[in-house]
């Protein structure tokens, strides 16, 4: 189901993938600094997510400013909780790259801004933890801050995020933390060898299983 989500003066492009039974919680899912939401692996996972139950909701933001993306990012958590159409129990944020720093930003200001808990974690796909060969530098500052459960989802040859340094602010964080690392996979999640199918299929299934480790917690 094509959408315009509206943001400021303008529109987000967006798309959900529905399931066919009434969905109790979402997924919202963004791409990089390139493309946009027809992504081929943020097209394959919301299918994957659709088909088991999960209502996915994947928007485009062209803006290669973190801050503008951020807001894009709370202007659809806004939308879709306030939506007549899906009555969510909560959320999940997810993103590429980029998208997933816009996501850990979104979440960290809506944890200072909201009471309630609709936002109820965060799956990062490929989180650049820092630009290539400066590894001094970390973007880690809105995930030292987030409290809900985090996926990180990265390849173990990602020029964007050397796996000690993921693993040491992952250490650091004060939310549950999981890291799956695709072996050998690069930043764009290729792997010698490997179909871009393999690789996606082995993503999906974790972000699933992961989705309904933190769903039977929130629903006990």
């Amino acid at each position: 189901v094509k959408v315009k989500i509206p943001f400021g003066n303008k529109h987000l492009d967006a798309i959900f993938s529905v399931p066919v039974k009434k969905p109790k919680y979402g997924v919202i899912l963004t791409h990089g600094a390139g493309g946009d939401m027809n992504f081929p692996q943020l097209v394959s996972l919301a299918a994957c997510l659709a088909s088991h139950g999960v209502l996915c909701l994947r928007f485009t933001c062209k803006g290669l400013n973190v801050a503008y993306r951020t807001k894009a990012f709370k202007a659809v958590v806004e939308y879709l909780k306030l939506s007549d159409d899906y009555k969510l129990l909560g959320i999940f944020l997810a993103g590429r790259s980029m998208g997933s720093r816009a996501a850990a930003s979104a979440i960290r200001q809506l944890s200072q801004e909201e009471e309630d808990d609709f936002v109820q974690g965060l799956v990062c796909l490929s989180y650049p933890l820092h630009r290539p060969k400066l590894q001094s530098k970390l973007r880690d500052e809105d995930l030292l801050f987030i409290r809900c459960p985090v996926l990180f989802v990265s390849g173990s040859a990602d020029e964007m995020c050397e796996k000690q340094l993921l693993e040491g602010v992952s250490s650091k964080m004060r939310a549950p933390t999981e890291i799956h690392w695709v072996d050998r996979a690069n930043h764009g999640m290729a792997v010698k060898g490997r179909t871009a199918d393999d690789v996606m299929e082995e993503i999906n299934a974790h972000v699933l299983s992961w989705l309904r480790e933190n769903i039977e917690l929130e629903t006990k």
